[in-house]
C-alpha cells in the first residue's frame, strides 16, 4: 500500500503527520518513509542516523566541436533555452535542460551526445528496526525536482507499505509524488489560507481519482468552514490535532508526539485504519 501525505500550503504539519504515522506503524510492521519534499527535506530531523547516499544524475547534451557546424538546429528545437548557438560556439545552460534528448536527434551532423550531470542525491537510512527512511535531496540551484523524486520512489519500490511525504503546493513535484499512490492524506489548518489551499489540493486528488481524506492540524475548535467544505467534496475527516502548547513543545525539540505524549500512538494507528477504510482494501 502506498500513501501520500500532502498539503496545499507549507507549514500545515504535513511532515509531522508523516513522521508520527511512520513511527507508529513501524511498531507493528515494516514501513518505508520517503521524503519527496526534495527542495527542503526535513524528516531526517525526526529520525537522525547515518545514511548511505545514492547520486541522482540526468543526461545533458555535450557538443563535439569537431563535428558541429553551428547550424543552429539544436537551439531552435530547445524550448527551454538550454542551448544558444552563436557563429563560432554553442553555449549550454545545463540548469535549464530538461533532458528530453531532442537536440541530439535533430542535429544533422551527429555532433551532440548526452552525458550525465549530478543534480542531487537520495539518502537511505534505517533509523528504527522496522523503519527505512529514503530522503531525496535536490542540489541547491537545480530545478529538476521530479527526477530526484522518481529515484527516491524507485529505491522504495517492493515494500508492502510506503509513505510519501510530498512537497507543499500542487506543482510538478507533488504530481510526481502522487503518481501510483493508493490514497492521499491532505493536511490542513483552519485558517483562510489553509482552506484556500486545501481547495486546490482537493481538486488535484479529485482529478487524479486518488481516494483522499483530511487531517485538520492545529485546530482551535472552530473548524466549521473546513468541515463544511469537506462535507461538500465528500472528504472524510481522518483526524483532528488540536492547537496545543504541549504538542508544540514536543515538535520544537524534534520529538514525536506518538512517542512522547500518551494516547497519540493509538490515534495515529486509528488514522491508518481510517485511510485503509477510505481506500477500501486491505493494507
Amino acid at each position: 500500500m502506498k500513501i501520500a501525505i500532502a498539503s496545499g500550503k507549507g507549514g500545515t504539519g504535513k511532515s509531522t503527520v508523516a513522521a508520527n504515522l511512520a513511527c507508529t506503524l513501524s511498531r507493528s510492521r515494516e514501513v518505508v518513509l520517503v521524503d519527496c519534499d526534495v527542495e527542503e527535506p526535513n524528516l531526517h530531523l525526526f529520525f537522525p542516523g547515518s545514511a548511505e547516499d545514492v547520486p541522482v544524475t540526468t543526461p545533458v547534451p555535450e557538443i563535439d566541436p569537431a563535428r558541429c557546424n553551428f547550424c543552429g538546429e539544436c537551439g531552435k528545437f530547445c524550448r527551454f533555452g538550454a542551448l544558444s548557438v552563436l557563429k563560432d560556439r554553442v553555449i549550454l545552460f545545463p540548469e535549464l535542460c530538461h533532458s528530453c534528448g531532442g537536440c541530439s536527434l535533430v542535429c544533422p551532423q551527429g555532433a551532440i551526445k548526452e552525458v550525465p550531470r549530478t543534480i542531487g542525491r537520495v539518502a537511505c537510512s534505517c533509523p528504527l528496526p522496522s523503519l527505512t527512511l529514503v530522503s531525496g535531496v535536490l542540489n541547491e540551484g537545480e530545478v529538476m525536482a521530479p527526477t530526484v523524486i522518481r529515484v527516491a520512489k524507485l529505491l522504495a519500490e517492493g515494500h508492502p507499505l510506503i509513505l510519501y511525504d510530498a512537497s507543499p503546493g500542487i506543482a510538478c513535484p507533488v504530481i510526481e509524488t502522487l503518481e501510483g499512490v493508493d490514497a492521499c492524506i491532505l493536511v490542513t489548518e483552519s485558517t483562510p489560507f489553509g482552506l484556500h489551499d486545501l481547495r486546490l489540493a482537493a481538486e488535484v486528488v479529485e482529478s487524479t481519482g486518488i481516494p483522499a481524506g483530511v487531517v485538520i492540524n492545529r485546530s482551535d475548535g472552530r473548524d466549521e468552514e473546513t468541515l463544511e467544505f469537506c462535507r461538500e467534496r465528500g472528504l472524510p475527516i481522518l483526524m483532528t490535532i488540536p492547537f496545543s502548547r504541549e504538542i508544540a513543545a514536543v515538535q520544537n525539540r524534534g520529538g514525536l508526539i506518538c512517542r512522547d505524549l500518551p494516547g497519540w500512538e493509538e490515534r495515529f494507528a486509528d488514522l491508518f485504519e481510517a485511510v485503509v477504510k477510505v481506500v477500501g482494501v486491505s493494507p
